[in-house]
């Protein structure tokens, strides 16, 4: 498999022209459902396989089971800015560097945990929107863009899909 389809095996994210209601009440239902698919995923893997990497050069499964509690706790904190404040700057931070703290050598059960309780909050929130809610936007000062919170949510919905393959990559490789 070559590094591109191991780094993407979903593929990149891709932003629809138009987002629907309907196209936007499937990221949502997606999101209420990952932590529950997570787990499932999760409950075969030891700590052999949890020392694997995805890819040569990439994280470990460990690793990434913690980035997802890390980048979607975010998520939740940056929603939150766009709906009480009006287009606030989000503050970027360096996934590979955080990464390598101290927290990514615990065992996944608690960032498990976090993603359950995360995800909870989340859903509550996003099933709390009104449709314009969803037009409302924060920038990014990496691409220099303003983000609706409704691509946000498909996009959220695909770094789950995407990081959930990269947890089964490794049994490619047995």
């Amino acid at each position: 498999m070559d590094i591109e389809r191991l780094k993407y095996p979903i593929g990149h994210f891709e932003r629809p022209e138009v987002i629907s209601n309907e196209r936007l009440q499937q990221a949502v239902e997606y999101l209420e459902e990952f932590p529950e698919i997570l787990v499932e995923a999760c409950q075969s893997f030891d700590s052999d396989y949890l020392s694997k990497e995805y890819r040569p050069g990439g994280w470990t499964i460990a690793q990434t089971i913690h980035h997802i509690a890390d980048s979607h706790m975010n998520a939740l904190v940056r929603f939150k800015m766009a709906l009480t404040e009006r287009n606030p700057e989000i503050k970027p931070y360096e996934e590979a560097e955080w990464a390598k703290l101290a927290d990514y050598s615990l065992d996944v059960a608690p960032s498990l945990k976090l993603i359950e309780s995360i995800h909870l909050k989340w859903t509550a929130l996003l099933q709390g929107m009104e449709p314009h809610d969803f037009e409302k936007c924060y920038f990014h000062p990496e691409s220099q863009q303003m983000v609706s919170l409704k691509e946000v949510c498909l996009t959220y919905e695909w770094h789950s899909k995407h990081h959930l393959a990269h947890l089964r990559l490794p049994q490619l490789h047995q």
